[in-house]
């Protein structure tokens, strides 16, 4: 079965790099304002061949290309800047070999041309993915050095030393200009890469929270509906005083054995949709979390080239919640649950105890504990683990007879967080559910982070579970 919460399909262009939707209407303003550009310098060049014998010709349209493909942006159907850029070095290469024109006339369109491909240059440095990038780099950068050699081979006063030396001369721009293109594409995969662990981080964020919290409530609620299955419905009560007539009597027990039937068919309907929608999310949190390897790829192939800033539309964090929250946490799960549950809070510096007592029907007494040298993160933390931990005692030992919860400082300036629940009866197979299993994992990597241990484990007589977890904490002063 496949999960019934599906991530939206990208458009075809997302998968290069990040783009945000409300940079469409700036980017087409940009390609029009390249299109006139590039329009009005080919214009510009390809005018003075007019006046020119037709040995120009070639020269004209060959510098007006170059501009051209140097300032529109690419790609543009089916072509992209690698093939463009090329294909137009390979041209030009060519072109300083084979012109046989006047040496004076390469004069006109040369600094053209060689601006031109000085600023392909850059481009396909920057822009060029890096299986390319080498090639494409390669040509470019050939054509932009060698380029001055169109004049001094066929020019009658110059020679190879001159050759030499001009193109020589030619290399220092060439390189300037991929060295541009370089810098920019580190910018640009340091940006992609930034977006890229924003947005893993958001995920991962995202997955934490539909672990932690919606499986905890669709769990109570499964559990709850099959506490009803065992329970029948009330009778069907008469609107008057009057008992039934006798021959109406077996009619009667009929519609109620019914009724009782369309009951238990009804939570057993609940049931399956409560267990289909943790098995959904136990598959939306691991695909959320696979898709980690994927931001990573796309921010190494990425998306150099790509300007566009991480998009500012996302979702904020959750709110954190703290060692405060944890009586109402423990006020809800007692509530739903037949087992002696019992929290006990104590002061970080070991003094001022106070105990928490839940039962099912929701009473008991305590004290909060204080939290003033904790940071919000180890709040938040301490109190996903008892929240995995209660979710866990729901999943696996809705029978246990007594859970207990203990938060609190030690001697050595450390938070002790600890969840133990006792066996309980057997369970039935069909309350245990298959799949998760990765709470506790993402548990422990968040509490080593924070410089922490996290364990958990079966009792030593087998008969019941417990979970284990201390984070430092800074030394109140």
């Amino acid at each position: 079965m496949t999960p019934s919460i599906t991530p939206p399909r990208q458009p075809r262009g997302a998968e290069r790099g990040p783009h945000t939707p409300h940079q469409s209407q700036p980017a087409g303003r940009n390609g029009r304002f390249r299109r006139a550009w590039a329009t009005t310098a080919a214009v510009l060049l390809l005018a003075p061949a007019l006046l020119t014998p037709p040995d120009a010709a070639p020269l004209a349209i060959l510098a007006a290309l170059t501009t051209v493909v140097s300032l529109l942006s690419w790609p543009i159907r089916r072509y992209d800047l690698a093939h463009v850029a090329a294909g137009t070095a390979l041209l030009s290469l060519i072109t300083d070999l084979a012109y046989l024109g006047p040496p004076n006339l390469v004069a006109l369109w040369l600094p053209f041309e060689t601006v031109a491909l000085l600023v392909l240059l850059g481009r396909a440095v920057r822009q060029v993915p890096g299986s390319r990038v080498g090639l494409v780099g390669g040509l470019t950068g050939a054509a932009a050095v060698l380029l001055p050699l169109r004049f001094t081979l066929h020019a009658p006063h110059t020679g190879l030393k001159e050759s030499i030396f001009v193109a020589a001369l030619a290399f220092f721009p060439a390189a300037c200009a991929a060295g541009v293109g370089l810098y920019l594409r580190s910018l640009d995969t340091r940006r992609a890469h930034a977006v890229a662990l924003a947005r893993r981080e958001q995920r991962l964020e995202v997955a934490r929270d539909l672990h932690d919290f919606v499986a905890h409530e669709v769990t109570g609620i499964v559990l709850e509906v099959q506490a009803a299955q065992f329970t029948d419905p009330p009778p069907a009560t008469s609107t008057t005083n009057a008992p039934n007539p006798p021959h109406l009597q077996p009619q009667h027990q009929e519609r109620h054995q019914e009724r009782q039937e369309q009951h238990r068919a009804l939570l057993e309907r609940i049931e399956q949709a409560g267990l289909r929608a943790l098995e959904s999310m136990d598959r939306t949190v691991a695909a959320l979390r696979t898709a980690e390897s994927h931001e990573r790829s796309d921010a190494k192939e990425g998306s150099a080239g790509n300007e566009s800033p991480p998009n500012g539309n996302e979702p904020p964090p959750t709110r954190p919640h703290g060692l405060t929250d944890l009586p109402e946490l423990v006020d809800r799960f007692s509530s739903m649950t037949p087992a002696e549950v019992t929290l006990e809070l104590t002061e970080l510096s070991c003094t001022d105890t106070g105990t928490r007592t839940g039962t099912r029907t929701g009473t008991g007494t305590g004290t909060g504990t204080g939290t003033h040298s904790l940071t919000r993160e180890a709040e938040d933390t301490a109190y996903r683990v008892v929240l995995e931990a209660l979710t866990n005692v729901r999943r696996h030992a809705p029978r246990a007879d007594r859970v207990e919860v203990f938060v609190g400082g030690t001697a050595d300036h450390t938070l002790k967080i600890s969840v133990t629940n006792t066996a309980g009866r057997a369970t039935s197979a069909r309350s245990l559910r298959q799949g998760g299993g990765t709470g506790l994992a993402a548990l422990a990597e968040r509490v080593s982070a924070l410089g922490g241990t996290l364990e958990a484990g079966p009792h030593a007589n087998g008969k019941g579970w417990h979970v284990r977890c201390l984070l430092p904490t800074p030394p109140t002063r």
